[in-house]
């Protein structure tokens, strides 16, 4: 966990520590003359987060690429208007937060100068496992989060209470946050609460689950699978670690997870490589090597399952990954901005 009080007058000097702990961007002052630009980022990573209480002083305008991250922006006060992608452009106020999507560019058209916000950006592969622990199986379909979040009650203010006084802690020098018997179990809880808090296809499912909890054979044998993956587990194997016969185990898969244990492996798996594949650099690794990582022998196979899964190739994934990291991170602002004149 690292916690960092950072104050500036400098715009360049507040994007890079923007960059440094959150994102790489473009940043613009709007309007000098009512406000002086002074920048105050506390920020403390805790894990698969980052939170920070952010204000500019001046309004401001900021440029991403694809922020890679889901990220929650819930002002105390004044707005920010977002867009990113194609979507309408939204607006986040102290009564209703704003969650962006990893996919998509991302543009801060106006970050108003009396704005102090709560910023929380979220490790998007962290918050897919915690989805999946807790409903027991892969999630079916991309998690997408709708624009908008309640904060003025329930379980949205709930949240960013949650969030708040776990910053605040967090950059106490000596915090019973910065010590992993406490970390740990307040990181799984942010992102319990966001899974609960947010509009989502599998809020109410976990917010009012119809169905018992997994039987602990089942969750045994899942458990082992997402912690090794790449394992070359056989039903048999994983009948063992489960402590039942193979039939039972495969019974069981079918009632409660709706596949059968080696589908589960392979789901599981076809995520991990969708995740590497999306984070990857330019020329960092190929489509072959990855798969063969993550237990794929059969590279036909392997492809259909992908494409079946994800809607798109390997290679298409790789390559969409490359071209936005080399398009936006491989230049500095002014090289960009000369490229678009």
């Amino acid at each position: 966990m690292g916690g960092s009080s950072f104050r500036t007058q400098d715009v360049d000097q507040a994007r890079q520590e923007i960059d440094a702990r959150y994102y790489a961007n473009f940043m613009d002052v709007i309007e000098r003359r009512e406000r002086p630009f002074a920048a105050r980022f506390d920020t403390v990573a805790l894990g698969p987060l980052v939170i920070g209480d952010l204000s500019c002083g001046a309004d401001v305008r900021m440029r991403f690429g694809e922020l890679g991250a889901f990220h929650v922006n819930a002002p105390l006060g004044g707005t920010m208007e977002l867009r990113q992608g194609g979507a309408a452009p939204v607006v986040a106020t102290a009564a209703e937060a704003v969650l962006l999507d990893p996919c998509g560019d991302t543009v801060l058209e106006r970050w108003s100068g009396d704005c102090r916000t709560l910023s929380v950006k979220i490790d998007a592969a962290a918050l897919h496992e915690r989805l999946e622990g807790l409903l027991g199986r892969p999630p079916r379909g991309r998690l997408a989060f709708a624009p908008r979040l309640d904060t003025t009650c329930g379980p949205g203010l709930s949240w960013v209470r949650l969030a708040r006084q776990v910053a605040h802690e967090a950059l106490a020098g000596d915090s019973l946050a910065h010590h992993a018997l406490v970390a740990v179990p307040l990181q799984e809880a942010l992102l319990n609460g966001l899974l609960l808090a947010a509009e989502h296809p599998w809020r109410d499912e976990l917010a009012h689950p119809g169905e018992p909890l997994r039987p602990a054979p089942v969750k045994r044998a899942m458990d082992a699978v997402r912690a090794r993956p790449e394992h070359p587990f056989t039903t048999t194997e994983l009948a063992g670690l489960a402590r039942v016969g193979v039939r039972r185990l495969q019974e069981s898969f079918r009632e409660y997870v709706g596949m059968s244990p080696m589908a589960y492996v392979r789901q599981v798996r076809l995520e991990r490589v969708h995740e590497e594949l999306r984070g990857a650099e330019p020329g960092e690794l190929s489509v072959s090597e990855v798969a063969w990582r993550w237990g794929f022998a059969h590279h036909g196979r392997f492809a259909a399952q992908y494409r079946t899964r994800f809607g798109e190739t390997p290679s298409q994934t790789l390559r969409g990954s490359a071209a936005g990291s080399a398009a936006f991170r491989g230049q500095s602002p002014r090289s960009a901005d000369r490229s678009r004149t």
